[in-house]
């Protein structure tokens, strides 16, 4: 009786194309928001952080393509690999410049510091081995 309970809830969660969808819209659009602030607020505050690391201001404008264009190529399912790879990679970057002295710290609440940057950098790598599935603008695999 398990076995036939299990078995009918398998084959009712059996869509994994419905599965990468989900995941990229989460975070796509949950990224999109970090880069929706700064598009509307401006890259000062990064580009200061910057300035201040010794590199050009104007690598701040970067963050735009991470979390603004990216976000957006993975919601829609368009070039999916290298839009998640970018987003994995501005993680890393990000990581670097704010996250690095807190990797081994905990927040006031007690989750990890930088728990969102791994979840983000861990789901991007997840989505650029998985793909676009199905459900995706992409007309052909090539430019999903």
């Amino acid at each position: 009786m398990i076995a036939t309970l299990l078995n009918s809830v398998n084959r009712l969660l059996s869509h994994e194309d419905f599965g990468k969808f989900l995941l990229r819209v989460a975070v796509g659009g949950l990224m999109l928001f970090h880069g929706l602030h700064k598009l509307f607020d401006g890259v000062d505050g990064i580009s200061a952080m910057l300035v201040a690391k010794g590199l050009p201001g104007f690598i701040a404008y970067g963050v735009l393509v991470g979390e603004v264009v990216a976000p957006i190529l993975l919601i829609i399912g368009v070039l999916t690999r290298p839009a998640a790879l970018v987003l994995a990679l501005t993680m890393v970057v990000a990581w670097l410049m704010v996250g690095l002295d807190k990797t081994g710290a905990l927040d006031k609440t007690g989750a990890w510091a930088i728990e969102s940057l791994v979840y983000f950098f861990i789901a991007a790598l997840a989505i650029a081995f998985i793909g676009a599935g199905k459900y995706a603008l992409g007309s052909n695999s090539a430019w999903r």
